[in-house]
């Protein structure tokens, strides 16, 4: 007789992901079984936007992860190894082990993804199916015939030779694996993306690992929370409820989780949301830098994937032996007129990747030297970002003012008295605020006078008064530079 506690726990489909180096076919591989699958096929467009899709190879349903190939989107690739149940590591027969395929082979042997190897290319007339197998040897991972248990097949995405059998493979993996889920237990899952729709609001990307998921569930992870009020299978139709390895686009949350974030789902209690805040770390917005010249940055982005892959390239970006960063905000959506006043009050710069500035953000702007660098193509934007960093660095400073007295302050204006320690002050000039090392915000003198008469400008070592504009609460001790 079979138990209550056994009939709780079913069989699962696998979970797979594609990885290995760029260009060595792992987009055309699943290209091919997208087309050649009916349940895949009519998902078009919304397979791209949800990052997997589900197909069915002889009555077996495989569940694929889509991760991108730039070397950006690295951490996106490594957490497709963390979700998986089974790792397809594509390596061209005609190239080899290459930097991305070691990566990949770090991130399933760390995240203990059992894999298969897919060599590919086989078509070409330089494939040379021997050295690929040395090459993996040499890098550890040991294949069936080669000393160990790691199973392998040739396959060529154009002609289609080799893929039902690579797909045979997984479905025998998955059987070794034993996949089970248990039938009673909250849903949980992983975010796969998340993004802020201009026609349907946050819309986030997730796959189900365990329970399921259903209308009208609470879902919560480290940093977001919500109702479900949309839930949508990888075709985009609107479905009552979805089972464990489903991939699923949901629409209820209150604000965007991150992605990478584990979720959980169902009727659940103030003791369940604890749980699974105390097991994840919530990353934090601003990273803090001990330079002598800090530059701030409010980074902006379409998704969360490219959020996260922005940031990760930003800092790999060369500076000034002095120069830090400090990262003031990441968020998903276009840049606003929020960003804009986040970005005056703290002395930032905004760095957008595939959104756009509305009217009102550029005007605030532009009326106060805020510098936004915005791009499309993530290559352009870090050689702008770039550029704009090394001029920064070479930009002398003019002048540099020490307050040693603030007399008050009325409608966004502030008195300020001090002296002029290094080079000169001017007269409708904009100055950073400087705290210590940081740089705090940005100001405008409107009115500059010595010995009370009104001043062109004013030189080392003098002392002055300045009318200063700007949001910034100055304090005895702040510098004011001027560049």
């Amino acid at each position: 007789m079979t138990s209550a506690t056994e009939n709780k726990t079913l069989k699962r489909p696998p979970i797979v992901v594609v990885v290995g180096h760029v260009d060595h076919g792992k987009t055309s591989l699943l290209d091919y079984i997208r087309k050649t699958n009916v349940v895949a096929k009519e998902a078009g467009g919304i397979t791209q936007s949800i990052g997997a899709y589900e197909i069915i190879h002889n009555n077996n349903k495989i569940t694929f992860i889509d991760t991108p190939g730039h070397e950006a989107f690295s951490k996106m690739r490594v957490r497709g190894a963390h979700v998986a149940d089974i790792g397809i590591l594509v390596v061209a027969a005609d190239e080899g082990v290459k930097p991305q395929t070691k990566e990949a082979i770090k991130a399933l042997q760390d995240s203990k993804t059992p894999f298969i190897v897919a060599i590919t290319k086989i078509d070409k007339s330089n494939a040379d199916i021997e050295k690929i197998k040395n090459d993996l040897t040499a890098n550890g991972v040991l294949l069936e015939g080669y000393g160990g248990s790691i199973s392998y097949h040739g396959i060529s995405s154009k002609t289609g030779e080799g893929i039902n059998e690579l797909l045979d493979l997984i479905v025998l993996t998955a059987e070794v694996e034993d996949l089970k889920y248990d039938a009673t237990s909250h849903g949980k899952g992983v975010i796969l993306e998340s993004e802020l729709d201009n026609r349907r609001g946050l819309t986030v990307n997730v796959i189900l690992e365990d329970g399921s998921l259903k209308l009208g569930d609470i879902i919560t992870t480290a940093t977001a929370k919500g109702k479900i009020k949309i839930l949508e299978n990888f075709l985009g139709e609107r479905v009552k409820e979805l089972y464990p390895s489903s991939p699923a686009i949901v629409l209820g949350f209150e604000n965007l989780p991150q992605v990478g974030e584990e979720f959980l789902a169902g009727k659940l209690t103030v003791e369940d949301l604890e749980k699974i805040k105390s097991k994840i770390n919530v990353k934090k917005s601003v990273v803090k830098s001990e330079k002598d010249i800090v530059i701030r940055l409010i980074l902006k982005a379409d998704v969360g994937g490219s959020l996260e892959a922005l940031s990760e390239l930003i800092k790999k970006i060369p500076l000034g032996e002095n120069q830090g960063i400090e990262f003031i905000g990441e968020s998903v959506g276009d840049i606003a007129d929020g960003d804009v006043k986040d970005a005056i009050a703290t002395g930032s710069i905004i760095i957008g990747f595939r959104v756009r500035a509305n009217k009102a953000a550029e005007n605030l702007a532009k009326d106060n030297k805020i510098a936004i660098i915005n791009s499309e193509i993530i290559y352009e934007l870090i050689e702008a970002v770039e550029s704009y960093l090394k001029n920064l660095d070479e930009k002398k400073i003019e002048g540099d003012f020490e307050v040693l007295a603030v007399f008050g302050k009325k409608a966004g204006k502030q008195i300020i008295g001090g002296q002029v320690i290094k080079g000169i002050m001017k007269n409708n000039s904009w100055i950073e605020i400087q705290k210590g090392k940081d740089i705090i915000g940005k100001g405008k003198i409107i009115n500059l006078q010595q010995n009370k008469k009104d001043a062109v400008s004013v030189t080392e070592g003098k002392e002055c008064g300045i009318l200063l504009s700007g949001d910034v609460k100055i304090e005895i001790g702040y510098h004011f530079i001027l560049r």
